[in-house]
């Protein structure tokens, strides 16, 4: 059996676990954590006699690499500072999550290089390492307040099942395993999709957890369009960014997400379901695009966090986003050029609708090709 086992379910203080996971992980130790996939086993990846045990108690000959766990995405470029724009992108958008991004690891200046030769040997065998942030708080909170990232691999013996319970882990490695952190049955119960991304593509290394065409959608290029309402200008803004998009791709709007191209709008104070204003609707229809389907959405979290490129109608519109999501700022910008802003339209004519769907689309001609589309 292993020298510990906490049922996390039953803890009277989550903060005493924690603390005893991280002086676990800093004395060397192998402690077994739940993730949302499987069980994992974590060594420190500052501590080459853990990494030693740990090889031993997978019964693997350490050919395979192993899967470096930090902290969050932007943790993720200490580490690989050459992820490319396709690489960010499934970063910021599946982790926390169950996704292994593989990318390059050779460059001179990532954090690798201050880890011993035999950790960097286990998790770069090959110029390439798998990256992982797992969405489950207890293994979070370990990692913040640890020092340095950690080794995470499956808890279980090399060409054995995966383990989806802690009582798994204990019957399969038993005192090889210091501490185990039981939460009962894993939320998924498989492993992590595994995906490496190389300049513009993706190539799906391993089936897991996230689908094949859940994948292409995550690595599409999206761009959010913000307004307030989501009723009139952030919808005109939108139909006319998808035709301009696939003008320049060559296609037609419908195809735009199978050319991994998506397009949305958004309001920051919009309810969900709301009808586009007639008036849009008309002066699209005079454009000849449609926009009678369109259904009014709030700004959230995870359509910021997703978005590559953020345009909003006015600087009041920008500074609500920044303010509110800081990460967002390199990606937010206004829709005009010389900063000014988009005035609404509401209850003006179908005229007032006009000049503004104009001035819209002649700033989104220069937008749209300054987009960074792959």
């Amino acid at each position: 059996m292993p020298n510990s086992v906490i049922d996390i379910r039953q803890a009277d203080d989550l903060r005493d676990v924690v603390h005893r996971a991280v002086q676990a992980l800093a004395e060397g130790q192998i402690v077994a954590f739940p993730t949302e996939t499987v069980y994992g086993l974590a060594v420190s990846a500052r501590c080459e006699e853990a990494l030693a045990r740990l090889l031993q108690v997978k019964g693997r000959a350490g050919r395979s690499p192993l899967t470096l766990a930090v902290k969050s995405a932007d943790d993720a470029l200490d580490y690989a500072p050459d992820m490319s724009p396709l690489a960010r992108r499934l970063a910021r958008r599946c982790w926390p999550g169950p996704v292994t991004l593989v990318v390059d690891g050779c460059n001179p200046d990532s954090l690798l290089g201050r880890l011993p030769a035999s950790v960097r040997r286990a998790v770069l065998p090959t110029g390439t390492i798998g990256l992982r942030v797992p969405a489950h708080p207890m293994i979070l909170d370990v990692m913040r307040m640890l020092a340095g990232p950690i080794i995470l691999t499956s808890a279980n013996r090399s060409g054995q099942a995966d383990a989806v319970t802690g009582a798994q882990v204990a019957t399969a490695l038993g005192a090889g395993v210091s501490l185990i952190l039981d939460d009962g049955p894993c939320r998924y119960g498989q492993p992590s999709s595994v995906v490496q991304a190389t300049g513009t593509r993706f190539k799906l290394l391993r089936h897991g957890v996230v689908p094949p065409e859940t994948m292409r959608r995550l690595a599409s290029f999206m761009v959010l369009i913000v307004c307030t309402g989501n009723t009139c200008r952030s919808p005109m803004a939108e139909v006319l960014t998808r035709k301009l998009v696939a003008d320049r791709l060559g296609c037609n709007t419908a195809e735009l997400d199978a050319r991994g191209v998506v397009v949305i709008s958004a309001g920051l104070a919009a309810v969900a379901g709301g009808r586009p204003s007639l008036e849009a609707v008309t002066v699209m229809n005079e454009m000849g695009l449609a926009l009678s389907d369109h259904e009014s959405q709030p700004l959230t979290e995870q359509l910021v966090r997703h978005a590559d490129t953020i345009l909003t109608m006015t600087a009041a519109h920008r500074q609500a986003i920044v303010s509110h999501w800081p990460d967002a700022a390199p990606r937010t910008q206004l829709l005009r050029r010389d900063a000014g802003d988009v005035s609404d339209p509401v209850g003006g004519s179908v005229d007032v609708y006009r000049q503004c769907a104009l001035q819209i689309k002649a700033e989104l001609q220069v937008r749209v090709n300054e987009l960074a589309i792959p």
